[in-house]
């Protein structure tokens, strides 16, 4: 007897199919698919959250320097002329970033291997690659998700049935974060 179910697909398909389920039911909240499929990606997605709960305070804040290019009204850089040349002007600012202690990196790379990254293309400028922005799901996850179950043992996951799909009578489910 098998531990998982198979889902009548290879395994790289199966690994894909369940890696880009549980990343989109992480980045939108809820995702509509078969009851099987959603079983299986509820046990990933409860892993994952599960994990981000564990090790969501184990990180410090560090002061770091960090050189920034000068841009003028219009954002673009400024420039000035050294020695003949057309040299970038940087201002040094300081910033607070957080840094993950060794567990805590672990459990974030531990999440990377389970999930795809994320794009989000603003409906204004759709089609255009300019203003798109890449989603850290990992950090959301730790900032987001993380702290709105600290008090829950498991769980983080509901299907609910919504009824037979139409062209081979499988049961729709809509998975969704509790």
């Amino acid at each position: 007897m098998s531990g998982y179910r198979k889902l009548g697909r290879t395994s790289s398909q199966r690994k894909a199919l369940l890696r880009n389920q549980v990343t989109m039911l992480l980045y939108h909240g809820r995702i509509v698919t078969t009851e099987a499929k959603a079983k299986e990606v509820s046990k990933i997605a409860d892993g994952l959250i599960a994990l981000a709960i564990k090790e969501r305070d184990d990180y410090e804040k560090v002061t770091v320097t960090q050189k920034v290019p000068r841009k003028d009204a219009s954002g673009k850089r400024v420039k000035e002329v050294i020695d003949g040349r057309k040299v970038t002007v940087y201002d040094e600012i300081e910033k607070e970033i957080k840094k993950d202690n060794p567990k805590r990196l672990h459990a974030r790379r531990q999440m990377l291997r389970v999930l795809y990254p994320v794009k989000e293309v603003p409906e204004e400028a759709a089609g255009r690659k300019r203003n798109t922005k890449n989603v850290d799901l990992v950090a959301k996850l730790f900032d987001e998700i993380a702290p709105k179950y600290v008090g829950r043992n498991g769980g983080y996951t509901r299907i609910i049935k919504l009824g037979q799909r139409r062209g081979d009578a499988a049961m729709q489910v809509m998975l969704e974060l509790v």
